[in-house]
């Protein structure tokens, strides 16, 4: 196995030629990193990633598997199980296994009596096109768990094409996946509700979407230039009770409960901006049933 110290090149492939492999590979080729190729179950797909990064297309498992030193599996998550179970029936000594999966934890490499090396590397970027994705790609935190032989190597790795990188722990994989989650998917719940809401109120889906997002989008700015409590503005760090319960009484049940719970938060972040303030009757009104 090459490593920095050996003044030697990873030799990389994929398994999986959708969004995530394909971005992937093409950023790792535009930093000049040894991407050799792809295996798929679908060729059309190999084809296309490879002639998209400028690499090879590998027709079976076991020749991607003897070309490389390490093989990224991107592939859905449901499916890495299986890959790595058809992986087990070949000379995997001292290879290296890594998947892309934010919920999976490098456990899924079990290798029995065999020494191979297992890493779940989660980049924190939602992939939304293959072949525009990637452009993207140097703004996102990378965060990796796993055999600690080679955890240096790769931190080394993607810091070296610019990237921050957060190694963890896989006892916490479910806890920070659901962090992930939070931030990128229930907040596309979020949204939805907001334009509901306006929709409504008279306007149609899609003049809601377009008057929520530059709301949406300074909010997201002023949270990363000026941090979480410096951002908080409304209601609730206002201590308006009037206004909150003006809003509880048109909201359904369901989106009452979201909103209850949701600002409740809030409270604890207001309290920290705005010491001197007396959150309690808000507290008791938002925890009435």
């Amino acid at each position: 196995m090459a490593s920095p110290k050996e003044g030697g090149r990873m030799k990389i492939g994929f398994i999986g030629a959708g969004k995530v492999g394909v971005s992937l590979g093409k950023y790792f080729k535009l930093h000049e990193k040894n991407v050799l190729g792809y295996y798929s179950k679908n060729p059309d797909s190999v084809r296309e990633a490879a002639k998209f990064t400028n690499t090879d297309c590998f027709s079976t498992l076991y020749d991607i598997l003897n070309s490389c030193d390490a093989l990224f599996l991107t592939v859905p998550d449901k499916d890495i199980g299986e890959v790595w179970e058809s992986l087990k029936d070949f000379d995997i000594q001292n290879k290296i296994f890594c998947h892309c999966s934010g919920a999976l934890s490098s456990a899924v490499f079990q290798k029995g009596d065999r020494e191979v090396f297992g890493y779940s590397i989660h980049p924190m970027y939602a992939f939304n096109d293959k072949y525009t994705s990637y452009k993207d790609i140097s703004s996102a935190y990378f965060t990796i768990e796993g055999n600690e032989k080679y955890l240096d190597l790769f931190k080394c790795f993607f810091e070296s094409m610019g990237n921050p990188v957060k190694i963890i722990s896989k006892d916490n994989k479910s806890k920070y996946h659901a962090s992930c989650v939070y931030v990128s998917n229930l907040v596309i719940a979020l949204v939805d509700r907001g334009a509901d809401l306006l929709t409504e109120s008279g306007f149609n889906k899609k003049e809601a979407i377009d008057a929520l997002m530059p709301l949406f989008m300074n909010n997201a700015n002023n949270i990363y230039e000026r941090g979480i409590v410096d951002s908080l503005t409304g209601p609730i760090e206002r201590n308006d009770i009037t206004t909150v319960m003006k809003h509880l009484d048109v909201l359904n049940n369901e989106t009452k409960d979201i909103y209850k719970s949701l600002s409740l938060g809030l409270t604890d972040i207001a309290q920290i901006k705005n010491k001197e303030n007396d959150y309690g009757n808000m507290k008791k009104l938002l925890k009435e049933e």
